[in-house]
């Protein structure tokens, strides 16, 4: 069975609405996933943006969202997520803060990247990580990843 990360919000590659970005009511897609490995203690989220500033220039990864801990049983995540799973801690995003932080791109169309990752054991508490350093804790941990990419583009 194929670890696989979805949203009935967008297809994979597809237009993120509105709803969920800085345009909109900045609030956080519903994501459901199946196929956790047998073995996995936890799971992370990542989601990032690898065109920032302008995607015919990419300079820097935006960091959108940060959990980690996440239970192994948990399947989804629903819109606008305000009570965390039971254990769920939460990373530091490229605004310096907790939490989901909507597409907001300055020029172009950016690719959102939200990976999870089933892992090994239940990470220790880091605090607030950036991504580096939950990578970091990640390393040697991961038993699979998923991924599901969308796109936006700020309206005119």
């Amino acid at each position: 069975m194929s670890f696989l990360l979805s949203s009935a919000a967008f297809s994979n590659q597809g237009p993120i609405p509105p709803r969920y970005t800085c345009e909109g009511k900045d609030v956080s897609p519903p994501l459901a996933w199946s196929g956790v490995p047998p073995g996995a203690q936890s799971l992370a989220l990542i989601v990032d943006d690898p065109d920032a500033p302008d995607p015919a220039a990419p300079r820097t990864i935006w960091v959108h969202w940060l959990l980690y801990n996440l239970p192994a049983d948990t399947t989804e995540l629903p819109e606008g997520l305000h009570a965390l799973p039971p254990g769920t801690l939460q990373g530091l995003n490229d605004w310096r803060k907790t939490g989901y932080g909507g597409p907001c791109p300055p020029i172009g169309t950016h690719r959102y990247f939200h990976k999870l990752y089933a892992l090994d054991c239940v990470l220790p508490n880091l605090g607030q990580p950036t991504k580096g350093q939950l990578e970091n804790a990640m390393h040697g941990h991961i038993l699979a990843q998923a991924e599901l990419i969308g796109t936006y583009r700020k309206g005119k």
